[in-house]
C-alpha cells in the first residue's frame, strides 16, 4: 500500500532522516561506546539501554526511508473556497448541534486528539472538495451515517511543526 504524502511531508521526512543519520546516530554510538567501557556487559544496564536507543533510531530511519520510497505524492493545493489538505474546517454536527474544528492532513500526520484528521478517514474523505454551507454525509466504517454542515474553511499553512507518525 502506498502512503499518500505531500511534497512538504516528504521534505520533512528527508530532513528528519538526515538529522537522525548525522546527529542522533553519532550520539547513540558514542553512548554505546561509553556504556561498554564501564566493564562487565552482563550486568551493565546502561549498555543495554544505550543499545536499545541506538536501535530505535535506526528503526525510525528505516521507517521514514520506506515511507519516502513508497509514497504516492498528492497535491495539497485546493481552491480557496474548497476543503483540501492542510485546511482547517469547522463543521456543525446536525444531530446534536455541536461544532467541531478539524485540520485535514495526510495519513502520517493524523492526530485525532489534536484535531488533525487524515484525508482518508471517513470525515476527511467526506469533506474534501466541499464548500462552506455544504451539507455533507459522513459514512463511518462502523456505525450510522450522519450529516455535518461546513461552517468555515481556513487555509492553514504547514509550519513544519507537526509530528510525522
Amino acid at each position: 500500500m502506498y502512503n499518500q504524502l505531500t511534497e512538504k511531508d516528504i521534505q520533512k521526512m528527508e530532513k528528519e532522516i538526515e538529522y537522525r543519520k548525522v546527529v542522533v546516530r553519532k550520539e547513540k554510538l558514542e553512548a554505546v561506546k561509553e556504556a561498554r567501557a564501564q566493564g562487565d556487559l552482563s550486568e551493565n544496564f546502561e549498555y543495554y539501554a544505550a543499545k536499545k536507543e541506538k536501535n530505535e533510531n535506526e528503526k525510525r530511519i528505516r521507517y521514514l526511508d520506506r515511507m519516502v520510497r513508497t509514497a504516492h505524492v498528492i497535491s495539497d493545493d485546493s481552491a480557496e473556497d474548497e476543503v483540501g489538505i492542510n485546511n482547517t474546517v469547522t463543521v456543525l454536527y446536525e444531530e446534536d448541534q455541536e461544532v467541531e474544528t478539524y485540520r485535514i492532513v495526510t495519513t502520517v500526520r493524523g492526530d485525532v486528539l489534536n484535531g488533525m484528521i487524515s484525508n482518508i478517514s471517513p470525515m476527511g474523505k467526506a469533506l474534501l472538495g466541499h464548500k462552506v454551507g455544504d451539507r455533507v454525509l459522513v459514512t463511518p466504517e462502523k456505525g450510522e451515517d450522519y450529516y455535518v454542515v461546513i461552517q468555515s474553511i481556513e487555509n492553514t499553512e504547514d509550519d513544519g511543526t507537526d509530528i510525522i507518525r
